[in-house]
């Protein structure tokens, strides 16, 4: 099978750091192409991912203009997409197309017709109602929870051809280190992810706690004091900026708390592997969890707010904890050392491993080929 993945014109894949939909590309196509399957990779320049084939039209990633006002950066969602609109329209050796362009990538295939299509659907798909309450039938979709599936249009949720976990290549690794006795929040800083309120409890249990992500795409510490010293920065005044100055930095004593920026590969590895614990407070019904998975992968029991996917991958009392209320989440951490970080393993092994994802995928990947066949 030849097949087309758009990841989309805003970061490398693999990422340097955060970036949750190239991550999950930079674990799916690996494991498709020991199947057999030749990838044909839509992304940036800079993209050091093995592939057959890679397209681009930036060298570098985009998502630092994201933080512009849409009419200066509407058009690079657009100049990435009519590169791969060319792509499809000059060549005859491709079997399908596995989208992951928010909004842009349907609605452009949609229009173009030819190739079956796949869009996963990686967000909350309640920010783009009146697109997906429209959603074009042409294009086959699939949901990475079932949780994100039920909230999603029903328009959509009829459509969909069911959800697909996201994996992490960590789970075919076994990365054991002495852990120690910190807490662990990864993931993008901002109020979404709960970021103060870890703080907050770590704060007033004297638990030690590591805050690892990204603030607005700044990675360090040293990017944020800068903005924040420059008031005529365009991110001075950016929601995840604003909210690390007012609801995080209070927290942060250098010694209890802290946050060391953005971290990757082994470092990152390592410092989530050595945590007692990750901690999820999520403030809002996260359609993904890749961080959960990652935390599983590595043998870190995750505790969290019952909230969007966390009780798909999270069993609780098993291989972590789930609480209703942060009251019920700080007595939870108290109690994480009855928690078994082998069955967290062997829980990751058996149901987030890339090998896992591929296999679905290469069946979606087929039922939709017999659909649109049918259909013609």
């Amino acid at each position: 099978m030849n097949i087309l993945v758009n990841a989309g014109p805003w970061l490398p894949v693999p990422p340097p750091g955060y970036g949750g939909i190239e991550n999950v590309v930079a674990t799916l196509v690996p494991a498709l192409r020991e199947r057999g399957v030749r990838v044909v990779l839509a992304s940036v320049g800079s993209s050091t991912l093995e592939v057959d084939e890679l397209i681009s039209v930036f060298d570098e990633g985009q998502f630092a203009e994201l933080q512009k006002p849409y009419n200066q950066v509407m058009g690079l969602a657009h100049a990435h997409q009519a590169r791969v609109a060319l792509e499809l329209g000059r060549r005859d050796d491709l079997d399908l197309v596995h989208d992951h362009l928010e909004v842009v990538g349907p609605a452009v295939l949609s229009a173009l017709g030819g190739l079956p299509v796949l869009h996963t659907l990686h967000w909350d798909l309640r920010k783009h109602a009146a697109f997906y309450g429209a959603f074009p039938r042409s294009i086959a979709v699939n949901g990475v929870s079932d949780s994100q599936l039920a909230r999603a249009p029903a328009a959509l949720r009829a459509a969909s051809l069911g959800a697909i976990h996201l994996a992490t290549p960590l789970a075919d690794r076994d990365l054991r280190t002495e852990r120690g006795e910190h807490f662990i929040a990864m993931g993008r800083i901002c109020g979404l992810k709960g970021t103060h309120v870890a703080a907050r409890i770590c704060q007033k249990l004297g638990l030690p706690l590591v805050l690892a992500g990204p603030v607005s795409g700044l990675n360090t510490p040293t990017e944020l004091e800068a903005i924040v010293q420059d008031p005529d920065h365009p991110l001075n005044g950016h929601p995840d900026v604003r909210y690390h100055l007012h609801a995080v930095s209070p927290y942060l004593d250098g010694d209890l708390v802290s946050w060391v920026g953005s971290v990757g590969g082994e470092t990152r590895d390592e410092l989530y592997a050595s945590a007692r614990a990750a901690l999820f407070p999520i403030q809002w019904d996260e359609p993904g969890g890749t961080a959960v998975v990652e935390a599983l992968a590595l043998g870190v029991p995750p505790i969290g707010l019952r909230r969007g996917c966390l009780p798909e991958i999270i069993d609780h009392g098993r291989t972590g904890f789930l609480a209703d209320t942060e009251e019920e989440l700080a007595e939870w951490m108290l109690r994480v050392d009855e928690l078994d970080p082998e069955e967290c393993r062997r829980e990751a092994r058996r149901r987030f491993s890339p090998a896992v994802m591929a296999e679905r995928y290469l069946e979606l990947y087929e039922q939709v080929r017999r659909t649109r066949a049918a259909a013609r």
